[in-house]
Protein backbone atom coordinates (compact mmCIF):
# COMPACT_ATOMS: atom_id res chain seq x y z
CA UNK A 1 0.00 0.00 0.00
CA UNK A 2 0.77 3.80 -0.57
CA UNK A 3 0.49 6.94 0.81
CA UNK A 4 -2.60 7.29 -2.23
CA UNK A 5 -4.32 4.21 -1.51
CA UNK A 6 -8.08 5.21 -1.33
CA UNK A 7 -7.67 8.15 -3.10
CA UNK A 8 -9.57 9.98 -5.66
CA UNK A 9 -7.55 12.42 -8.08
CA UNK A 10 -9.68 13.90 -11.16
CA UNK A 11 -7.95 14.93 -14.16
CA UNK A 12 -8.83 17.31 -16.92
CA UNK A 13 -7.65 17.30 -20.71
CA UNK A 14 -6.20 13.66 -20.53
CA UNK A 15 -7.14 12.42 -24.24
CA UNK A 16 -2.96 12.81 -24.71
CA UNK A 17 -0.31 14.62 -23.96
CA UNK A 18 0.80 16.04 -20.37
CA UNK A 19 -2.86 14.87 -19.08
CA UNK A 20 -2.75 11.11 -20.32
CA UNK A 21 0.79 11.28 -19.16
CA UNK A 22 -0.56 12.43 -15.56
CA UNK A 23 -3.34 10.13 -15.27
CA UNK A 24 -1.14 6.91 -15.75
CA UNK A 25 1.49 8.65 -13.24
CA UNK A 26 -1.57 9.09 -10.79
CA UNK A 27 -2.66 5.66 -10.97
CA UNK A 28 0.74 4.46 -10.43
CA UNK A 29 1.25 5.71 -7.57
CA UNK A 30 -1.21 4.44 -5.94
CA UNK A 31 -4.59 5.95 -6.62
CA UNK A 32 -7.09 4.02 -5.96
CA UNK A 33 -9.34 6.24 -8.67
CA UNK A 34 -8.20 8.41 -11.17
CA UNK A 35 -11.08 9.94 -12.84
CA UNK A 36 -10.29 11.33 -16.42
CA UNK A 37 -11.95 13.67 -19.05
CA UNK A 38 -12.54 14.55 -22.35
CA UNK A 39 -14.65 16.45 -24.62
CA UNK A 40 -17.06 13.57 -25.52
CA UNK A 41 -18.23 10.40 -23.89
CA UNK A 42 -16.81 8.54 -26.79
CA UNK A 43 -13.44 10.28 -26.17
CA UNK A 44 -13.48 10.03 -22.40
CA UNK A 45 -14.15 6.20 -22.66
CA UNK A 46 -10.86 5.60 -25.59
CA UNK A 47 -9.12 7.23 -23.34
CA UNK A 48 -9.49 5.34 -19.67
CA UNK A 49 -9.23 2.25 -22.34
CA UNK A 50 -6.02 3.16 -23.39
CA UNK A 51 -4.55 4.37 -19.69
CA UNK A 52 -6.15 1.04 -18.14
CA UNK A 53 -3.95 -1.01 -20.83
CA UNK A 54 -1.23 1.17 -19.61
CA UNK A 55 -1.07 0.90 -16.33
CA UNK A 56 -2.65 -2.76 -15.76
CA UNK A 57 -5.75 -2.50 -13.61
CA UNK A 58 -9.12 -0.79 -13.42
CA UNK A 59 -8.74 2.59 -11.04
CA UNK A 60 -9.38 5.00 -14.39
CA UNK A 61 -12.73 6.22 -14.91
CA UNK A 62 -14.31 8.15 -17.60
CA UNK A 63 -15.92 11.34 -17.42
CA UNK A 64 -16.92 13.81 -20.40
CA UNK A 65 -16.32 17.36 -19.98
CA UNK A 66 -16.23 20.01 -22.43
CA UNK A 67 -15.16 23.46 -20.62
CA UNK A 68 -16.19 25.29 -23.50
CA UNK A 69 -19.56 24.47 -22.80
CA UNK A 70 -20.88 25.44 -19.59
CA UNK A 71 -23.96 22.97 -20.15
CA UNK A 72 -21.06 20.49 -20.16
CA UNK A 73 -19.77 21.61 -16.94
CA UNK A 74 -22.84 21.53 -15.51
CA UNK A 75 -23.49 17.67 -16.32
CA UNK A 76 -19.87 16.23 -15.64
CA UNK A 77 -20.22 18.47 -12.02
CA UNK A 78 -23.80 16.89 -11.11
CA UNK A 79 -23.37 13.24 -11.98
CA UNK A 80 -19.61 13.60 -9.94
CA UNK A 81 -21.85 14.93 -7.02
CA UNK A 82 -24.34 11.92 -7.58
CA UNK A 83 -21.47 9.51 -7.20
CA UNK A 84 -20.85 11.22 -3.70
CA UNK A 85 -17.35 9.76 -3.87
CA UNK A 86 -15.44 12.85 -2.09
CA UNK A 87 -12.02 14.01 -4.49
CA UNK A 88 -8.92 14.24 -3.19
CA UNK A 89 -6.70 15.73 -5.74
CA UNK A 90 -8.37 17.70 -8.50
CA UNK A 91 -5.77 18.58 -11.33
CA UNK A 92 -6.97 21.48 -13.62
CA UNK A 93 -4.85 20.45 -16.36
CA UNK A 94 -6.77 20.91 -19.50
CA UNK A 95 -5.76 23.88 -22.01
CA UNK A 96 -5.03 25.49 -25.42
CA UNK A 97 -2.09 26.45 -27.23
CA UNK A 98 -1.68 29.76 -29.28
CA UNK A 99 -3.59 29.28 -32.53
CA UNK A 100 -2.90 31.33 -35.46
CA UNK A 101 -6.39 32.90 -36.04
CA UNK A 102 -8.65 33.70 -32.75
CA UNK A 103 -11.13 31.32 -31.95
CA UNK A 104 -14.30 31.67 -29.22
CA UNK A 105 -16.58 29.39 -27.42
CA UNK A 106 -20.44 29.70 -27.98
CA UNK A 107 -20.31 32.50 -24.94
CA UNK A 108 -17.63 34.70 -26.73
CA UNK A 109 -14.99 33.57 -24.19
CA UNK A 110 -11.41 33.50 -26.42
CA UNK A 111 -10.19 29.50 -26.81
CA UNK A 112 -7.31 30.20 -24.16
CA UNK A 113 -9.02 31.81 -21.88
CA UNK A 114 -11.80 29.74 -22.15
CA UNK A 115 -10.40 26.42 -20.15
CA UNK A 116 -10.02 28.85 -16.92
CA UNK A 117 -13.52 29.79 -16.96
CA UNK A 118 -14.96 26.37 -17.20
CA UNK A 119 -12.53 25.11 -14.09
CA UNK A 120 -13.96 27.73 -12.39
CA UNK A 121 -16.98 26.62 -13.20
CA UNK A 122 -16.36 23.10 -12.47
CA UNK A 123 -14.38 23.93 -9.29
CA UNK A 124 -16.95 26.50 -7.90
CA UNK A 125 -20.06 23.44 -7.95
CA UNK A 126 -17.56 20.88 -6.49
CA UNK A 127 -16.95 23.08 -3.19
CA UNK A 128 -20.52 24.43 -2.61
CA UNK A 129 -21.72 20.70 -3.04
CA UNK A 130 -18.71 19.49 -0.56
CA UNK A 131 -17.19 17.24 -3.20
CA UNK A 132 -13.77 18.17 -2.20
CA UNK A 133 -12.47 15.99 0.59
CA UNK A 134 -10.67 17.28 3.73
CA UNK A 135 -7.25 18.72 2.96
CA UNK A 136 -7.82 18.18 -0.60
CA UNK A 137 -5.29 19.53 -3.43
CA UNK A 138 -5.97 21.61 -5.77
CA UNK A 139 -3.56 21.81 -8.95
CA UNK A 140 -3.80 24.25 -11.77
CA UNK A 141 -1.88 23.72 -15.30
CA UNK A 142 0.46 27.38 -15.49
CA UNK A 143 2.91 28.46 -17.82
CA UNK A 144 6.46 30.23 -17.59
CA UNK A 145 4.75 32.38 -20.42
CA UNK A 146 3.02 33.86 -16.96
CA UNK A 147 6.01 35.01 -15.57
CA UNK A 148 6.88 38.15 -18.18
CA UNK A 149 10.25 37.22 -18.93
CA UNK A 150 10.20 34.46 -22.02
CA UNK A 151 10.68 35.80 -25.29
CA UNK A 152 7.76 36.45 -27.70
CA UNK A 153 5.47 35.97 -24.46
CA UNK A 154 4.08 39.43 -22.62
CA UNK A 155 1.32 39.27 -20.62
CA UNK A 156 -1.17 41.72 -20.52
CA UNK A 157 -0.38 45.41 -18.41
CA UNK A 158 -3.67 45.03 -17.04
CA UNK A 159 -3.83 48.24 -14.90
CA UNK A 160 -2.15 50.65 -17.39
CA UNK A 161 -5.12 49.13 -19.64
CA UNK A 162 -8.55 49.50 -17.79
CA UNK A 163 -6.66 53.34 -16.69
CA UNK A 164 -6.05 53.48 -20.55
CA UNK A 165 -9.21 52.07 -22.04
CA UNK A 166 -11.96 51.84 -19.04
CA UNK A 167 -11.44 54.63 -16.66
CA UNK A 168 -9.78 52.30 -14.67
CA UNK A 169 -12.24 49.46 -14.34
CA UNK A 170 -10.46 46.79 -14.00
CA UNK A 171 -13.20 44.50 -14.25
CA UNK A 172 -14.11 45.72 -17.75
CA UNK A 173 -10.65 45.15 -18.61
CA UNK A 174 -10.39 41.36 -17.81
CA UNK A 175 -13.39 41.12 -19.42
CA UNK A 176 -12.06 42.90 -22.70
CA UNK A 177 -8.70 40.49 -22.46
CA UNK A 178 -10.94 37.60 -22.04
CA UNK A 179 -13.49 38.21 -24.98
CA UNK A 180 -10.34 40.26 -27.40
CA UNK A 181 -13.18 43.02 -27.43
CA UNK A 182 -13.15 46.62 -27.55
CA UNK A 183 -9.44 47.97 -27.41
CA UNK A 184 -7.75 44.26 -27.00
CA UNK A 185 -6.56 43.20 -30.61
CA UNK A 186 -5.49 39.30 -30.82
CA UNK A 187 -1.98 38.71 -30.67
CA UNK A 188 -1.52 34.54 -29.83
CA UNK A 189 1.98 34.74 -27.40
CA UNK A 190 0.56 37.73 -25.77
CA UNK A 191 -2.80 36.08 -25.38
CA UNK A 192 -1.55 32.86 -24.31
CA UNK A 193 0.77 34.18 -21.53
CA UNK A 194 -2.20 36.59 -20.14
CA UNK A 195 -4.45 33.85 -19.67
CA UNK A 196 -2.00 31.83 -17.90
CA UNK A 197 -0.96 35.21 -15.67
CA UNK A 198 -5.06 35.12 -14.89
CA UNK A 199 -4.39 31.57 -13.97
CA UNK A 200 -1.92 32.14 -11.38
CA UNK A 201 -4.21 34.66 -10.24
CA UNK A 202 -7.13 33.11 -9.81
CA UNK A 203 -5.05 30.21 -7.94
CA UNK A 204 -3.86 32.74 -5.69
CA UNK A 205 -7.71 34.20 -5.38
CA UNK A 206 -9.54 30.92 -4.74
CA UNK A 207 -6.96 30.49 -1.70
CA UNK A 208 -8.44 33.08 0.17
CA UNK A 209 -12.21 31.41 -0.37
CA UNK A 210 -10.91 27.63 0.41
CA UNK A 211 -11.76 25.70 3.43
CA UNK A 212 -9.31 24.96 5.73
CA UNK A 213 -7.13 22.64 4.87
CA UNK A 214 -7.35 22.57 1.18
CA UNK A 215 -4.80 23.87 -1.11
CA UNK A 216 -4.37 25.57 -4.69
CA UNK A 217 -1.43 26.11 -6.85
CA UNK A 218 -0.52 26.81 -9.90
CA UNK A 219 2.09 24.68 -11.51
CA UNK A 220 3.71 24.74 -15.26
CA UNK A 221 4.22 21.47 -16.73
CA UNK A 222 7.50 23.34 -18.09
CA UNK A 223 8.13 23.35 -21.92
CA UNK A 224 7.00 19.95 -23.05
CA UNK A 225 6.97 20.46 -27.25
CA UNK A 226 6.34 16.20 -27.81
CA UNK A 227 2.62 17.05 -27.46
CA UNK A 228 -0.24 17.61 -29.68
CA UNK A 229 -0.87 20.83 -28.82
CA UNK A 230 2.32 21.67 -30.78
CA UNK A 231 0.07 20.81 -33.93
CA UNK A 232 -2.51 24.44 -33.54
CA UNK A 233 0.68 27.17 -32.92
CA UNK A 234 1.09 29.58 -35.54
CA UNK A 235 3.56 28.03 -37.99
CA UNK A 236 6.68 30.21 -36.85
CA UNK A 237 6.48 28.63 -33.29
CA UNK A 238 5.33 25.23 -34.76
CA UNK A 239 8.28 24.61 -37.74
CA UNK A 240 10.60 27.18 -36.44
CA UNK A 241 10.65 27.50 -32.16
CA UNK A 242 9.90 24.35 -31.20
CA UNK A 243 12.16 22.70 -33.07
CA UNK A 244 15.06 24.66 -32.15
CA UNK A 245 14.03 23.88 -28.72
CA UNK A 246 14.98 20.30 -28.17
CA UNK A 247 18.27 20.95 -29.97
CA UNK A 248 19.08 22.87 -27.16
CA UNK A 249 20.25 21.63 -23.58
CA UNK A 250 17.56 22.60 -21.00
CA UNK A 251 15.14 24.19 -23.29
CA UNK A 252 12.61 21.39 -22.98
CA UNK A 253 12.01 17.84 -21.30
CA UNK A 254 9.49 14.71 -21.75
CA UNK A 255 5.97 14.92 -21.25
CA UNK A 256 6.91 12.19 -18.33
CA UNK A 257 8.75 15.28 -16.90
CA UNK A 258 5.98 17.80 -17.41
CA UNK A 259 3.60 15.63 -15.82
CA UNK A 260 5.32 14.63 -12.57
CA UNK A 261 5.14 18.17 -11.35
CA UNK A 262 1.67 17.77 -10.70
CA UNK A 263 2.39 15.06 -8.55
CA UNK A 264 5.06 16.68 -6.79
CA UNK A 265 2.38 19.91 -6.54
CA UNK A 266 0.01 17.47 -4.32
CA UNK A 267 2.79 16.99 -1.71
CA UNK A 268 3.33 20.96 -1.28
CA UNK A 269 2.17 21.99 2.55
CA UNK A 270 -0.15 24.57 3.47
CA UNK A 271 2.35 27.22 3.21
CA UNK A 272 2.02 26.75 -0.76
CA UNK A 273 -1.71 27.60 -0.79
CA UNK A 274 -2.03 30.18 -3.69
CA UNK A 275 1.45 29.95 -5.08
CA UNK A 276 2.57 29.73 -8.84
CA UNK A 277 5.38 27.55 -9.34
CA UNK A 278 7.83 27.19 -12.20
CA UNK A 279 11.10 26.50 -13.52
CA UNK A 280 13.35 29.26 -12.32
CA UNK A 281 13.12 32.57 -13.49
CA UNK A 282 14.46 32.78 -17.87
CA UNK A 283 14.24 28.55 -17.54
CA UNK A 284 12.09 26.53 -19.04
CA UNK A 285 12.51 23.14 -17.69
CA UNK A 286 14.70 21.84 -13.86
CA UNK A 287 13.31 21.61 -10.75
CA UNK A 288 10.08 23.79 -9.76
CA UNK A 289 10.60 27.35 -8.24
CA UNK A 290 8.11 29.52 -6.24
CA UNK A 291 8.17 32.48 -8.19
CA UNK A 292 7.53 35.66 -6.57
CA UNK A 293 6.89 39.20 -7.97
CA UNK A 294 4.21 40.50 -9.84
CA UNK A 295 2.80 37.54 -11.35
CA UNK A 296 0.56 36.87 -8.98
CA UNK A 297 -0.97 40.54 -9.29
CA UNK A 298 -2.83 43.02 -6.87
CA UNK A 299 -5.45 42.23 -4.06
CA UNK A 300 -7.73 44.47 -6.94
CA UNK A 301 -6.45 42.96 -9.72
CA UNK A 302 -7.29 39.22 -8.90
CA UNK A 303 -10.24 40.31 -7.37
CA UNK A 304 -11.58 41.76 -10.91
CA UNK A 305 -9.94 38.59 -12.75
CA UNK A 306 -12.36 36.64 -9.74
CA UNK A 307 -15.80 38.56 -10.46
CA UNK A 308 -15.18 38.66 -14.18
CA UNK A 309 -14.58 34.61 -14.46
CA UNK A 310 -17.43 34.13 -12.08
CA UNK A 311 -20.09 36.07 -14.21
CA UNK A 312 -18.71 34.23 -17.50
CA UNK A 313 -19.18 30.78 -15.47
CA UNK A 314 -22.21 31.83 -14.25
CA UNK A 315 -23.81 33.63 -17.17
CA UNK A 316 -21.85 33.68 -20.31
CA UNK A 317 -22.24 37.58 -20.75
CA UNK A 318 -20.23 40.42 -20.37
CA UNK A 319 -21.05 43.24 -17.43
CA UNK A 320 -23.61 45.78 -19.23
Amino acid sequence: MTAHTRRTALITGTSSGIGMEAAAQFARAGYSRVIVTARTPAKAGSTAATLRAQVGDDVVQPLALDLDDLASVRVAAAQLVAAASPIDVLVLNAGVTPHAEIRRTTDGIESMAAPLVGHHLLTTLLLEAGLLAENARIVIAGSEAARGDTPMFTPVDLDSLARREFDGDLELAVEAVMRVSGPVRYQPNNQYASAKMFVTWWAAELATRLPAGTTVVAVSPGNTPDTNAATTLPPLMRHVMFPLMKLVPGMSHTVADGASRYLQAVDFGQEANGQFFASKPKKMTGALHRIDGTTGGTAASRAALWNATERAAHAGAPRA
